[in-house]
C-alpha cells in the first residue's frame, strides 16, 4: 500500500504550518488529492515539499523551486535537473559572496565611524574613552 499523508501529518513533519502547505499547493508546487473536505497528499507530494524546503533553506525562490522540480517530469534521468540545481547552485553563490563582500565594506566603514565619534567625543568631553 502506498504512503499517503494528510496535511496536518506534512506539517508536523517538516515543521511548517498548514497554510504554508496550502500556499505551496495553491501555487502550483503540490497537488493533493480530495477525499471530502481532506486534502490526502501522495509520496510524490512529499518529495516535493522535501525539495521546496531544502531550495528554501538555500535561499531559492519558488519559481526557481518549481522549474527544478518540473524538470524531473520531463527529464526521469534527473540530468535536466541538476544541470539546472548546478546553474543556480553557482548564481546563489555568487549572489552571496556579493553580499559577503557588501557586508565586509559596510562593516569596515561602521566601524571607522565608530571610532571617529570616539574620538570627538573624547575632544569634545575631555573623557579618553577606551574601545
Amino acid at each position: 500500500m502506498t504512503m499517503m499523508y494528510t496535511i496536518t501529518e506534512l506539517a508536523r513533519e517538516f515543521e511548517v504550518t498548514t497554510r504554508t502547505i496550502r500556499y505551496y499547493e495553491d501555487k502550483g508546487l503540490l497537488s493533493p488529492t480530495r477525499c471530502g473536505q481532506r486534502r490526502i497528499y501522495a509520496p510524490r507530494d512529499h518529495v516535493r515539499l522535501r525539495l521546496i524546503m531544502r531550495g528554501k533553506r538555500l535561499g531559492f525562490s519558488l519559481e526557481d523551486i518549481r522549474e527544478m522540480i518540473d524538470l524531473y517530469d520531463v527529464d526521469a534521468t534527473e540530468v535536466s535537473q541538476l544541470n539546472k540545481f548546478l546553474e543556480m547552485i553557482r548564481m546563489r553563490q555568487q549572489a552571496l559572496r556579493r553580499h559577503q563582500s557588501d557586508i565586509a565594506e559596510t562593516l569596515a566603514e561602521l566601524d571607522q565611524r565608530e571610532d571617529d565619534c570616539i574620538r570627538l567625543l573624547a575632544v569634545k568631553t575631555g573623557v579618553h574613552t577606551s574601545q
